[in-house]
Parts: C-alpha cells; sequence; structure tokens
C-alpha cells in the first residue's frame, strides 16, 4: 500500500480533532492536513452523543484549561455558527437550590463564575419561578449566557471546511501503531500508513491506549462512564422552558440529573454516570471484556468506587429503576411523572482517573517532540474546541 506523506496528521474525527485540522488549514494553509478517524463516519462518540450545550464555564476551577478554554472557545463557537449559519439559541440556564443545605455550595459556584468572567446573577424564588415556573427552589443562579447548539452539525461544517482548504479525511482508518525517526513520523492505520513531520492526537475514549502506543507519558486511565437520558414527551415539554441544573453535590463527581432544551427540539432529562462495561457501551448490553477487566483491575477506579459506593449506588439504582430516575428527576421539577418520558440512546464519558481515584479535573494536553497528545478532554471540550484547536496549532508552531 502506498505510504501518503503529510505535514500533520490528527487521529481522531470527532470535534476536537475536527476544530484543530480547521484552525490549521486557517493558520497554515500551505500544509498538508490528514485526520483519521477509526469509524466509517465523524463525530460518533462523545460529540454525536451530547446534549449540545454551549457551556459559560461557571464550574470550572479559576485559572485551569477548562475555565479558560470554555471562555474564548465559547465565543469562538457562537462566532464560527454566525459565519457558517449554523443555528444556535443562548437560552440561559438555572442552576437552582431546593433546600438551605444546598445554598453554602450555590454560593460558591456563583462565586467561581465571578472569577471566570461569566455573565451571572443570584435570584430569588420569585424570579426563579419568572424564569422557570415549575422548578422547585428557594435560591438560584441565572446564566443568561448558556446556550444550545448542535455538535454534530458543527463536525461536519469543519469537516467540509478542512476539505475545501484541500485537507483530507479519511475515515475506516484506525490506528494500529506509530513509528518515529528524527525528523517525521509514520502512522499505521487500517486505512494505510501516513508519513508526517507532525502528529496529533484527539483520540477521545482510546487516548490513553493511543498514548502507550506512541509511547508517551500519560498518568492516567480512560474511565468509561455512561450517561443515560429520557426525554420529556411533548405533552410535558412545558414544563422546562430553557435549562435547569441542580446544584452538584461537591463529594461526588459529577453534574447530577438535569433537564436540557435541544436545539431541534425537545427536553431532554439525565444523565446519571455509572461504569459503562465497554469504552463504547452505549446499551447497557455493550460488554468488552477488556475494557471491563482494564477498569476494575485498575486501582484509581476502586479507589474512586470505595471513595463514593454510596452515591455509585444510587446511580446505579437510578440505571435500572424508571421509578428512581423520576424521583431525581422529581428534586428539579415535581410535576415530573414517570409517564411524561421515554428513554433516548445514551451517551459514554472519556474520563481520565488517575492512580489516586481522582477524577483529572482538567484538560490534558502533552507535548512532546513532533507529537501533540490531546489526553483528558470531558465537558466542556466540545464548546472549548475552537480554543482547543488554537493552543493545539500554537504548540505545534513552536516546532515548525
Amino acid at each position: 500500500m502506498t505510504l501518503q506523506k503529510a505535514d500533520i496528521t490528527i487521529v481522531g474525527g470527532g470535534i476536537v480533532g475536527l476544530a484543530t485540522a480547521y484552525q490549521l488549514t486557517l493558520e497554515y494553509p500551505g500544509k498538508k492536513v490528514i485526520v483519521l478517524e477509526k469509524e466509517s463516519r465523524l463525530a460518533q462518540h462523545q460529540t454525536g452523543h451530547n446534549s449540545g450545550v454551549l457551556h459559560s464555564g461557571i464550574y470550572y476551577r479559576p485559572g485551569s484549561l477548562r475555565a479558560t478554554n470554555c471562555r474564548a472557545g465559547k465565543e469562538a463557537m457562537e462566532a464560527f455558527c454566525r459565519e457558517e449559519e449554523i443555528t444556535y439559541d443562548i437560552c440561559g440556564k438555572v442552576i437552582v437550590a431546593v433546600d438551605e443545605s444546598e445554598l453554602p455550595a450555590l454560593e460558591k459556584i456563583y462565586e467561581r463564575g465571578q472569577v471566570n468572567g461569566v455573565q451571572c446573577e443570584v435570584i430569588d424564588q420569585a424570579r426563579l419561578r419568572e424564569l422557570e415556573p415549575h422548578a422547585a427552589g428557594i435560591k438560584a443562579i441565572h446564566v443568561p449566557e448558556t446556550g444550545i447548539v448542535d455538535y454534530v452539525q458543527v463536525a461536519e461544517r469543519m469537516a467540509e471546511r478542512i476539505r475545501k482548504a484541500d485537507g483530507e479525511i479519511i475515515t475506516n482508518a484506525e490506528v494500529m501503531n506509530f513509528r518515529r525517526y528524527e525528523d517525521h513520523i509514520v502512522v499505521e492505520s487500517k486505512a494505510g500508513s501516513f508519513e508526517s513531520k507532525y502528529v496529533v492526537t484527539c483520540a477521545g475514549l482510546q487516548s490513553d491506549r493511543v498514548a502507550r502506543m506512541a509511547n508517551e507519558r500519560f498518568n492516567a486511565k480512560i474511565v468509561p462512564f455512561r450517561g443515560e437520558y429520557y426525554e420529556l414527551k411533548p405533552e410535558a415539554q412545558h414544563l422546562c422552558r430553557t435549562l435547569i441544573y441542580p446544584v452538584p453535590d461537591p463529594k461526588f463527581p459529577f453534574l447530577g440529573v438535569h433537564f436540557t432544551r435541544i436545539i431541534h427540539g425537545g427536553v431532554e432529562c439525565g444523565p446519571n454516570a455509572v461504569l459503562a462495561f465497554a469504552r463504547e457501551g452505549y446499551q447497557k448490553s455493550d460488554i468488552n471484556v477488556r475494557d471491563l477487566f482494564e477498569s476494575l483491575t485498575y486501582n484509581g477506579f476502586l479507589k474512586l468506587a470505595v471513595n463514593n459506593w454510596q452515591a455509585g449506588l444510587g446511580e446505579m439504582w437510578r440505571s435500572y429503576s424508571k421509578t428512581a430516575f423520576v424521583k431525581a428527576l422529581q428534586h428539579l421539577i415535581p410535576e415530573i411523572r414517570s409517564e411524561h418520558l421515554v428513554s433516548v440512546p445514551a451517551g459514554v464519558r472519556a474520563q481520565a482517573l488517575s492512580p489516586d481515584g481522582k477524577l483529572v479535573d482538567d484538560f490534558i494536553i502533552n507535548e512532546s517532540d513532533r507529537m501533540v497528545l490531546v489526553g483528558n478532554a470531558p465537558s466542556p471540550a466540545a464548546t472549548s474546541s475552537l480554543n482547543i484547536g488554537k493552543i493545539i496549532v500554537e504548540k505545534l508552531a513552536g516546532q515548525f
């Protein structure tokens, strides 16, 4: 098979890989860019299995990559959507405290939002009722700049722009190996071999394995968590006007079930967070022995499970009991009933977990000779993708 050549090869056809390729074609139009995607279509995993929120950056640790990239990335994403005439909606959201025990955590979120430069305000019960008449709560944070968009549509438009700039996108191209030389890297894939001066890996659910394949340092393991959703039937969609979130439990590293209006219509409810038995395990019945064995024998996961076993059992119970899931939703909207809900496809979050059992709470973007590795890119990676791509281009530019 012929050895194809490029200046930069990007591994991964999700929104982060595509945003990086797009930024490269803008900044360096003379350089040949190739994107390799292991699936038959682009954006098949995390990009294609999320609720499409344009995040504001209110939750993230000030100064972290998640915080700074979210702010700049949201602005860039909105600009891209305007230029490309992609529909998006800055609908706003509320983060709701339902009783006094949640007020200290709500105040900390508000303070973090202020530091991060997020447009937000603490509102009383009366104002909450004006915004979301059916939401429970004694106080809330209103974040009017939060929005919604279709990230698959965004990814597809990025792909169009890459191709128009003479970039190449190759599907069914699962990467099998890297061979590194002094002045180039050969990426071996199921679609052939590609000789490149530089390589970027944006492999999502497989990012740690791709890093090991390339002999890159990555002191964590990707553990997949499935997030299961319901959708409100049309007759119940009036119960949620925008986005309604709970105050997250500081002892548990997920945001909790919430309500999200979808850009093409409808309202999603969820997710819970349960260990997926396969890295691409979107169904409860999906089991990959290798993936499951790696998770269950990883010290980091075992420590996480021990430290969060009560919350973890609750998540598992909600996975198998619609009644329990409904009860969690009623925490925010008491009028919700089981008959209002229909299940919709789940997503799987690629979460980097350190050996000490802590979820890595920031993006990981490592740089080495001729390679940039995106090792951890959980939410808000889609919102941040254009700015993550810009950072990667800047790292590559230092090597050009």
